[in-house]
């Protein structure tokens, strides 16, 4: 598979962002809520607001987060959706990369498998002759 170098890095982030069930939550908890603060997230889930926070900063730097200023310098997190479609589409090619191979190797081994039966079937033939 030939994928372009940031495709690759943003997949990667992606990748290692989904990692953590505390920033899975997050996640989970901004697409259902909508854009929220880190207070409003700890009031939604079983995290510090501290904790919150650093997932935070490291979803914003994958860019599955974006911060926008909110009111009383309050700072608000929205979902952004393109980083996730990068990594979707990295594992698609993998994936179409991996098909061919995978499927040559599951004829050879289906074959290798019905060789050997049907070499049994036909002694079990000649032996009831």
């Amino acid at each position: 598979m030939v994928a372009e170098p940031d495709t690759e890095v943003i997949a990667e982030q992606v990748f290692v962002a989904l990692a953590d069930p505390s920033r899975r939550a997050i996640l989970g908890a901004l697409a259902s809520g909508g854009p929220a603060t880190a207070t409003d997230l700890a009031g939604r889930l079983p995290i510090t607001r501290q904790a919150i926070a650093k997932h935070l900063a490291l979803l914003a730097e994958a860019g599955l987060v974006t911060a926008e200023p909110g009111e009383r310098r309050r700072v608000r997190y929205r979902l952004r959706s393109a980083p996730m479609q990068v990594a979707q589409q990295f594992l698609a090619a993998l994936a179409r990369d991996w098909d061919g191979p995978l499927g040559a190797l599951k004829d050879h081994l289906d074959q290798h498998a019905r060789g050997p039966v049907r070499h049994r079937a036909a002694r079990r033939t000649e032996e009831e002759d």
